[in-house]
Formats: structure tokens, sequence, C-alpha cells
């Protein structure tokens, strides 16, 4: 009753600039991430609301050499049938896939992926997560089989595919000494669904407000 999020987001995602103005020209041509150590598995990124923190990864690939130009895209999203992983129900969901997937892998003999931490990463965020992101994969592809099944067999199915998946991620050093909360912390977007993405925007520069026009 309450698995579609009936409200819109506005998500903001890090890439380089000439990235930005294809997608601002050509809205058509999604940039989908299929790396197998994506958090929330295969879409496109989007951290929810939260300029500061798109751009913080854009510089950061440029300092890897990955991005010339850093500049931020934003997106007003729907999120639609959602896999929320803010939602409890969704977290027993993907324990339940889970343990069908490390099932599955001990049938086949194949060894089970792990989430790793990168060398360059003093926090020890593990921010290669090949773990999550394939047993999120393996939950899909099976809801998606299911689904397919119930197409064949009756024309129409009471199956649902996910459009997105949402998380939130505590990542980086605490904010000050002591502290609970931490300097990276964000929720995340994942949208699978290119249809849940209603139009993109270059963000732009806050004016102050009220203006006080001065008189002579």
């Amino acid at each position: 009753m309450y698995d579609v999020r009936p409200n819109f987001i506005i998500g903001f995602h890090g890439c380089e600039k000439s990235d930005r103005d294809k997608l601002i020209n050509h809205p058509n041509e999604i940039l989908i991430s299929k790396n197998p150590y994506d958090w929330l598995g295969n879409g496109m990124y989007f951290w929810e609301n939260n300029y500061a923190r798109a751009l913080l990864w854009a510089k950061e690939k440029k300092k890897n050499g990955k991005i010339k130009n850093p500049s931020v895209l934003g997106a007003v999203i729907h999120l639609g049938y959602c896999c929320d992983f803010l939602d409890s129900k969704y977290i027993h969901l993907i324990q339940y896939y889970y343990t069908s997937f490390k099932d599955l892998s001990e049938i086949l003999g194949d060894e089970l992926p792990k989430n790793k931490d990168v060398p360059s990463d003093p926090n020890r965020d593990m921010l290669l997560r090949n773990l999550d992101c394939a047993v999120i994969e393996h939950m899909h592809q099976r809801i998606l089989e299911n689904w397919k099944k119930e197409i064949e067999k009756n024309g129409n199915s009471s199956i649902r595919n996910f459009d997105t998946t949402r998380g939130v991620f505590t990542e980086g050093g605490p904010a000050f000494e002591g502290a609970g909360l931490f300097e990276k912390s964000h929720i995340q977007v994942c949208v699978r669904n290119s249809n849940c993405i209603k139009g993109f925007f270059i963000p732009r520069d806050e004016v102050f407000f009220p203006q006080v026009n001065s008189t002579s």
C-alpha cells in the first residue's frame, strides 16, 4: 500500500562537465552505471538533495585523474516503486535475497563476492561494494524472471519490478571528535527505470533574498 513513493525529489549527479551538457541537450541518453562494485546495483546514481556532496565527489574524481572539469547535473526524480533501504520492509527483503544468492553460489561452486576497502581510503568505508551490488542485482533478476513467468502464463502479473533503489550511507570520518555524525553521510538514489527522471537541469547559484533596492 505504501510501496510507491508519491513525491518528487531533487537529485544531484557529479560528473564531467561535457557529460552534464550532453544530458541537458539529449536527456534521453541516460548514463547507466554497471560497475560490479556499485553500492545499489545498476542504474543512474544521484545524491538526494545534496549538491555539495555531488560536487565533492566530482572534485575527488578530478584529483584521481578521472575527470577534467568537475560539474554537477540536477534532476527531478519520481521514486515510483522504490526498493527503499530506509524502510525496514526492504531490509528484510534483501536479507531474504542474500540467502537465495548465497545458496545459489554454493550450488554453482562460485565464491561469494566481498565488499572491500580501497588502499587510499583512511576511513575503511568499504567503498567497493561487490557483495551488496551482486545481491541487489540477484534480487532484481529474480523478480524480473518471476514477472516474465506470470506474463507468459496469465498475460499479466501482480509482480512489480523496482523503478529505483535508495539507501542511506554513513561515510567518511567523524564530523568532530567523538561524533556520531560523519563527514560524508548521504542518501543515494539509483534510478533503474529512466522514466522516473522527469527532467535535468543545471543547478543555479543562490541569490540574496529579499533584495533591497537603494533609493536616491
